[in-house]
């Protein structure tokens, strides 16, 4: 009897301990290993002065710089890069004064930020596998240059970044910082392409690419997220504002003059230029359903407009009253 009180007892502590652990992953316990309250810290952050709601942020089971960030970027010619990428593999694209780059999605799935600069200008590089996100941003705001980081906190299953000047926290898909000294500050998003690894390198021969050299022992032919890309659920709760779309459906993003919109990849024409409207400014969108690449400029200027790939719910999450395009497509077609 003393034997089976003793196997029952651990049973039960084994199972409160799985439990406790579960609900630290998905974000239900505060810093202190207490339900958060709405003030006090997450992964040493202040959250006394955030904009969003603090019980919405979660812990996306790392901690601050968990996922590293990568400060010194090395870059390799296009010849040396096709030696390990694969030609339908995608690459986060970025060209300024004619200094091309791409970024391997494979790389940036392990650290979510490269700390660059390009052309002369600093530049954070930042990838959200959760969102399927890739977005470039200054970073130079307000006079000053930051560094950024991973901070292990996720909201609407979005990666928050944080800057380790102020250690303020930063929205990657709201484009501003969300905590801290610099809260409410915008980002300024610059445009970069998603597109594979075959059009790119055929297009800028002469491109670099982020080398596997980062600084920090990875492997990068694993594949973290395979099992995610695959599946249509989400890993963490999101705000649900719209049901227009399957929750994972891809989308491209973009904003102009405040006003988002939403473009279905499987309703973008192939192989011609489109013409369209935007917050009350005309635009071109051309897509190539090979290497899926967008592009879109304003029609006037011929400017390029910034996008992002995403995932349906993470568009909406944050553009609640985002427009369409291609909502009338049918599921399949």
């Amino acid at each position: 009897m003393e034997v089976v009180e003793t196997h029952e007892t651990r049973r039960r502590v084994t199972a409160r301990l799985a439990l406790l652990v579960l609900v630290i992953i998905l974000g239900g316990i505060g810093a202190d290993g207490w339900p958060f309250s709405g003030s006090g810290k997450m992964n040493g952050f202040e959250l006394g002065s955030a904009s969003i709601p603090v019980d919405e942020i979660r812990r996306g089971g790392p901690p601050r710089d968990g996922i590293p960030s990568i400060d010194d970027p090395k870059f390799i010619s296009v010849e040396e890069a096709d030696d390990f990428l694969r030609d339908d593999e995608l690459v986060l694209t970025i060209e300024r004064d004619g200094d091309a780059r791409a970024y391997p999605r494979r790389i940036l799935e392990q650290h979510e930020i490269v700390n660059d600069s390009v052309a002369g200008d600093p530049l954070a590089i930042t990838y959200c596998p959760l969102c399927g996100t890739g977005m470039v941003f200054a970073r130079e705001l307000k006079g000053r240059v930051f560094q950024f980081g991973v901070s292990g906190l996720l909201y609407n299953s979005d990666v928050l970044m944080y800057d380790r000047q102020t250690e303020s926290l930063w929205s990657q898909l709201a484009a501003e910082s969300v905590s801290g000294e610099m809260v409410g500050t915008p980002l300024s998003w610059l445009p970069s392409r998603m597109l594979r690894w075959g059009s790119w390198k055929l297009q800028h021969p002469d491109g670099r690419v982020l080398s596997r050299d980062t600084g920090h022992r990875r492997n990068y032919a694993r594949k973290p997220y395979a099992n995610y890309y695959r599946s249509q659920r989400t890993m963490f709760p999101v705000d649900r504002h719209r049901e227009d779309l399957e929750t994972k459906e891809w989308v491209y993003g973009v904003v102009v003059n405040g006003q988002a919109k939403a473009y279905r990849r499987r309703a973008l024409p192939g192989g011609r230029r489109v013409s369209d409207t935007v917050g009350g400014q005309k635009v071109l969108i051309r897509f190539d359903p090979e290497s899926l690449e967008l592009e879109v400029k304003n029609a006037e200027s011929g400017e390029e407009i910034p996008n992002t790939p995403a995932y349906w719910f993470a568009w909406q999450a944050f553009h609640p009253e985002t427009e369409v395009f291609g909502a009338e497509v049918e599921e399949g077609s």
